[in-house]
């Protein structure tokens, strides 16, 4: 299989996730397995790697990329928000790292069937996971006026929002939208272009691409769980592409690494919450050389976490 993704910031992964060449690593987005490739590589024999992918091709492609790795590899097909089901099924209690690369992948993208480029005609889909029902079709020609607003608001941070969903809403009026090239010439009538803004059919495309696959709601409790399930000194690694799943991301690891949470206002701690982590700098950015060479990178932000230990105490 012909799976082109090229993985961002390895260096920085590898150096972030601080490997045991012994321990459990799981990636909870597996993609064609540069990354995993890139961890299996420094790991022993005993060492087991988990990935994690919805998409069944980059499932069958990271598990050629791996097929001579010397460390046991366990790869399933599922979403992350379901990782500690896999490690229950698995008899993992504990790992030592785990790494989320959000949002979608060059091969996704580059793949004109599965529909999730406003730069290709093809059927509306964007489903990262086939075996979903709802598709980018289905959002595009059943949801009402004010949910395609919001969606787009929401999701997209599109300015010109209600002009967009009205203009859809005319339009399948006279026939159902069917491909991305129909949906892009309906935004591109709706929205003007707008000087450095960029093309509005990218925002209005990341907005269905969330509603399709369900993105933003299962992001902040995955990470969550993940962090559950590190070992005393373990780390967790978070790219993110778009400021909305890094909004997340980034609250989700200052409330782990929190201690009281009760409101400002109490005069006595109630709430017996305890940081669980610790966060290790700002966040990292691709080198200029990797956004030369790779265009895609240069909206990544990789966060990093270490969870606390009984040593940090000592």
């Amino acid at each position: 299989m012909n799976f082109n993704h090229k993985s961002i910031m390895v260096d920085e992964v590898l150096n972030s996730l601080n490997i045991n060449p012994d321990g459990i690593y799981l990636d909870c987005t597996l993609g064609g397995g540069g990354h995993s490739r890139a961890i299996a590589n420094k790991l022993s024999a005993q060492a087991l790697l988990i990935g994690i992918d919805q998409d069944e091709d980059a499932v069958k492609a990271a598990a050629e990329n791996l097929s001579d790795a010397i460390c046991k590899v366990k790869i399933i097909r599922a979403n992350f928000s379901r990782l500690n089901e896999i490690l229950d099924d698995l008899g993992i209690d504990k790992i030592d790292g785990a790494l989320f690369d959000l949002g979608v992948s060059s091969y996704q993208i580059d793949t004109p069937q599965r529909g999730f480029s406003y730069m290709k005609d093809s059927p509306l889909d964007m489903r990262m996971d086939k075996l979903r029902s709802l598709t980018a079709r289905d959002v595009i020609n059943t949801y009402d006026e004010d949910r395609l607003i919001k969606i787009f608001s929401d999701y997209g941070e599109e300015r010109f929002s209600k002009r967009i969903a009205a203009a859809v809403c005319k339009a399948r009026k006279i026939s159902p939208i069917e491909t991305t090239g129909e949906l892009v010439k309906i935004i591109e009538s709706a929205a003007p272009h707008i000087k450095n803004g960029g093309h509005p059919a990218k925002r209005i495309f990341q907005a269905v691409r969330i509603e399709v696959n369900g993105e933003l709601e299962i992001l902040a409790d995955s990470v969550k769980d993940a962090v559950n399930r590190l070992k005393g000194g373990g780390r967790l690694a978070v790219i993110t592409f778009h400021s909305l799943e890094d909004r997340i991301v980034k609250d989700t690891l200052k409330l782990l690494a929190q201690d009281c949470i009760c409101p400002k206002n109490f005069p006595i701690c109630i709430c017996n919450h305890h940081a669980a982590i610790k966060i290790l700098g700002k966040p990292v950015t691709p080198s200029h050389a990797e956004i030369l060479s790779n265009n895609r990178a240069k909206s990544a932000k990789l966060r990093v976490a270490h969870k606390i230990s009984k040593e940090d105490f000592t």
